[in-house]
């Protein structure tokens, strides 16, 4: 059969057409899929990291204003708990044969006693869980004591508070640890583009102390109105069924230093009527949604403080060497010669919430106004943590040492004073000492946490630093709790000398990092993976950043020149020479 003469011309165009048609569909595909015209791949960039700068700054306010809400919450409702039992009408009345005074002492006792034993489990707990399901599972122990509040009973009251005391120190070293990582973070998405950054190496030395300066005073600014918010009930509620300071007040002698115990001769009836049990689950109500929402604000808001192939490289070294890193750490003279100063830390907040705002407010101006003193506390703290700022100008040292200066005047002036009871007069006077005590707290306790953070910017050991600080605060307001029946010259005495050892011990320590001291760091092991899975297969394939002496001996495989060529001595037995910058920074 032959073929017309057109045909060949006919299979050339459709051949032709084809090869048209696929480059049109391919000239379409990369339109679609293509880069657009006007994406600035830098710009872009640009946005994500400040979201992600945002997002750091959301989880510091969500866990400042977590932890002021649940400390409020604690503080309030166990501050009416004990006014309202303490009353002996309104233990006969609603509670005849519970012995509530001896449940009270029972709940005291669980929650200052029981955190002794803190030292052994929190690091496991907070490594185990991670830093945000810590926070969260503390916060939910805190809402478990309020619930009890609303059967009041033995078996209830008491395992709460016991709870409360296991609680303390992992939710504090949490809380610690997760706003140090939050300034780590932040000047990771600030300095996306060096290259340390991009390879998820350690960052020099110092270059995180602007952010955990601005972050743990934001933190301190919030959290110190939670003296604030424990009053709520107090003034809105309480203080309507309380008696004058003419009757709570008319078997008192004697005020502030020459007082002894708590308040002697103070009244057992300080209820004039007795609030209906409709009202108090009301208001217990409002402190249970409170504890809820701190809750939820952790859950909700509060990001993750490592990603995720980092907290398995936490959990990875072992489980036997959790445990034992607190204790090793306690080698490092850093942290020796900072131990007075935990236990101090201890001692003051304590001593302002009992022995200053009873036996000298109270005694001196009434029941009535002990909402208003505490007040003044707690605004004044949150006011004046904005004076850690001045670390970002000043010497690290000028915060802690500007806070002692001040408690030091305060324990003088209070040794002296004994003020008259029922003596309105004397209002303005007790306003003022606890406003400058709040000042002094505020240094103290932002300068503690600054410094930490300083000194110890590895994040495999941030938990355990502040698990060991707020260890040793807890033991220090197990002290206080043990004291409450010593005369208040004594309490006085024991505090200026705790502060006076403290401050030497501290400008010793930084005389001994001037020198160039050598201080003993132990080695934090490497992860220990089993190969599962896609993502350890190769050992390059973990984010561990390396334990101090491994980062440098890694890079000197790779031919690389190590980041901090001092830390390569920093084993278990060896000791480690103070870096540059911290001369320069001491002057």
């Amino acid at each position: 059969m032959e073929k017309g003469p057109n045909c060949g011309q006919d299979t050339t165009n459709m051949v032709g057409g084809n090869r048209l048609g696929s480059e049109g569909t391919e000239a379409q595909l990369d339109d679609f899929v293509g880069a657009h015209p006007d994406y600035n791949e830098e710009e872009e960039e640009q946005k994500y990291f400040r979201r992600k700068r945002f997002g750091v700054v959301k989880n510091v306010l969500a866990a400042s204003l977590a932890a002021m809400l649940t400390y409020g919450v604690y503080l309030g409702l166990l501050q009416m708990q004990l006014i309202l039992h303490y009353d002996e009408t309104y233990r006969e009345v609603k509670y005849s044969n519970m012995e509530l005074e001896d449940i009270d002492r029972k709940v005291l006792m669980g929650i200052n006693v029981t955190p002794i034993v803190a030292l052994l489990y929190t690091p496991v707990l907070i490594r185990f869980f991670g830093t945000k399901w810590t926070m969260f599972l503390a916060m939910g122990i805190y809402a478990l004591f309020v619930s009890s509040n609303y059967w009041e009973r033995y078996y209830t009251l008491v395992p709460s508070a016991v709870a409360i005391g296991v609680a303390i120190v992992p939710l504090w070293a949490s809380i610690g640890n997760y706003i140090t990582r939050m300034a780590q973070k932040y000047y990771e998405y600030a300095n996306y583009k060096e290259e340390h950054v991009q390879e998820q190496q350690r960052a020099p030395r110092g270059a995180c102390n602007a952010y955990i300066v601005v972050f743990h005073t934001l933190f301190y600014a919030c959290f110190h109105l939670s003296f604030v918010c424990a009053q709520m009930p107090m003034l809105f509620f309480l203080n309507n069924y309380l008696y004058q300071l003419n009757h709570t007040l008319l078997g008192v002698k004697h005020c502030g230093t020459l007082s002894k115990g708590i308040l002697p001769g103070f009244n057992k009836t300080v209820l004039q009527s007795l609030p209906r049990s409709v009202n108090l689950i009301i208001v217990e109500s409002a402190l249970m949604a409170a504890a809820f929402l701190s809750m939820l604000v952790v859950l909700v808001l509060c990001g993750s403080a490592y990603r995720p192939t980092e907290e398995i490289d936490l959990r990875s070294i072992g489980w036997g060497n959790i445990f034992q890193l607190p204790f090793k750490h306690m080698r490092d003279y850093r942290l020796r010669h900072l131990f007075p100063f935990f236990i101090y830390s201890g001692f003051e907040v304590l001593f302002v919430c009992t022995g200053f705002s009873l036996n000298y407010g109270v005694c001196a101006i009434g029941l009535e106004k002990l909402a208003y003193l505490l007040m003044a506390y707690g605004f004044s703290a949150s006011a004046f943590s904005s004076l850690a700022l001045c670390a970002l100008r000043l010497q690290r040292h000028s915060l802690l040492l500007a806070g002692a200066l001040i408690h030091a005047a305060l324990l003088v002036t209070l040794f002296c004073w004994a003020p008259e009871p029922r003596s309105l007069v004397q209002a303005p006077l007790l306003y003022t000492l606890a406003t400058l005590w709040g000042m002094g707290s505020a240094l103290n306790k932002t300068g503690i946490s600054i410094l930490l953070g300083m000194l110890y910017e590895d994040k495999e050991r941030q938990d355990f630093i502040f698990t060991i600080y707020h260890w040793w605060q807890a033991l220090a307001i197990f002290v206080v709790y043990l004291w409450l029946e010593l005369p208040m010259k004594a309490k006085l005495s024991i505090m200026l000398l705790a502060l006076a050892v403290a401050t030497s011990a501290y400008m010793w320590m930084e005389h001994k990092l001037a020198r160039h001291v050598a201080y003993r760091m132990p080695r934090i092991p490497r992860p220990r993976h089993k190969v599962r899975g896609y993502r350890y297969l190769e050992e390059d394939d973990s984010d561990e950043t390396g334990s101090e002496g491994e980062a440098a001996h890694d890079s000197n495989e790779q031919g690389e020149p190590p980041e901090h060529p001092e830390e390569d001595r920093c084993l278990a037995e060896a000791a480690c020479e103070l870096p540059k910058e911290d001369e320069e920074r001491l002057g």
